[in-house]
């Protein structure tokens, strides 16, 4: 890529998207509040075209194509939501999609990019590699791949989402995002150097999959095995160069949460706020909460990052919490 973003190509990101995205609402409880004895805000990208916060990123990438590009088509991997947002997004500009999936990707996520017209090509995410199976078919096909996270314009775009809660909340203490391949934190990362500039900015990825951790305590990107947690959207093997780029500058920490905090915050928020958010989702949520003491009196930020889980999966989760 010829540029690394910055928050001009957030705003311009934004121009582009605008007409084409939810601009998602931002919820507030008075029982967190409570909680946590300081005033928390949640980005609720739950709420987003196809349920996620992805759609921003693949929208603007896909609105830079060239009529060259548009005609060959986009090709994308991804284990759910970076597979629906460009769907979606290629759908919209009438551009053809095709996907490599995992095979053990959830079937709501498989349907529903089926549904918006992707082509889905299975892969073992244990025994092979996403991104040669893709780099391999677009140049056979001479479609352009769009990687999930590590692309200026996705990183671009998942920025305008904690752009829209600044712009609307004002300056925060303390913003909470989770953490996979990096896109949406070091974008949101961009937004709040730029519109909230002593906010401490937080990654947080699954406890079984701390490569983000790893990387930024090291100073170097560390490859990990496929993790094995619920939070299907961080199973990462490893930050982008782009996105660690960002994160190793603006990011204060990478802190984690296990599966059982997950669960925790899934069930918090259908209880007492109503909401359906994915585990990867919640991640964000958990480790706030975790760390709710060093947070006392704060104004505290936190992005729920998508919502897009198997209704019997969702339910079996919650049943079976401690």
């Amino acid at each position: 890529m010829k540029f690394i973003p910055d928050y001009n190509a957030i705003s311009e990101a934004h121009s582009h998207i605008t007409q084409y995205i939810n601009k998602t609402p931002v919820f507030t409880s008075t029982t967190v509040n409570e909680i946590f004895n300081a005033q928390v805000y949640f980005k609720c990208e739950n709420y987003q075209k196809m349920g996620a916060f992805k759609f921003r990123g693949a929208m603007n990438a896909l609105c830079q194509f060239s009529d060259e590009q548009k005609k060959a088509g986009v090709i994308a991997f991804s284990s759910g939501n970076h597979a629906q947002a460009i769907a979606l997004a290629a759908k919209l500009l009438n551009i053809s999609a095709t996907i490599v999936m995992p095979q053990d990707a959830p079937q709501a996520k498989v349907t529903a990019t089926r549904d918006y017209g992707g082509k889905v090509i299975f892969y073992d995410r244990y025994t092979e590699d996403r991104e040669e199976i893709g780099r391999h078919l677009a140049e056979k096909h001479g479609m352009t791949l769009i990687p999930p996270f590590d692309h200026p314009h996705i990183i671009a775009g998942q920025g305008t989402a904690a752009k829209e809660l600044f712009e609307e909340v004002g300056e925060l203490d303390a913003l909470f995002i989770p953490l996979g391949g990096g896109g949406l934190l070091s974008g949101s990362a961009l937004s709040a150097a730029h519109l909230s500039p002593t906010c401490r900015v937080f990654g947080v990825e699954p406890a079984a999959g701390n490569d983000g951790q790893q990387s930024f305590k090291k100073g170097e990107i560390v490859h990990i095995e496929t993790p094995k947690t619920i939070a299907d959207g961080a199973q990462t093997q490893h930050l982008g160069q782009h996105t660690f780029t960002i994160i190793r500058h603006l990011v204060e920490d990478i802190l984690t949460a296990s599966d059982e905090e997950l669960i925790d915050a899934m069930h918090f928020l259908a209880e007492r706020m109503k909401t359906v958010v994915e585990p990867t989702g919640c991640l964000g949520f958990a480790a706030a909460k975790a760390m709710r003491e060093q947070l006392k009196g704060q104004r505290i930020g936190i992005i729920l990052s998508g919502g897009n889980i198997d209704i019997k999966r969702y339910a079996n989760l919650l049943a079976n919490k401690n």
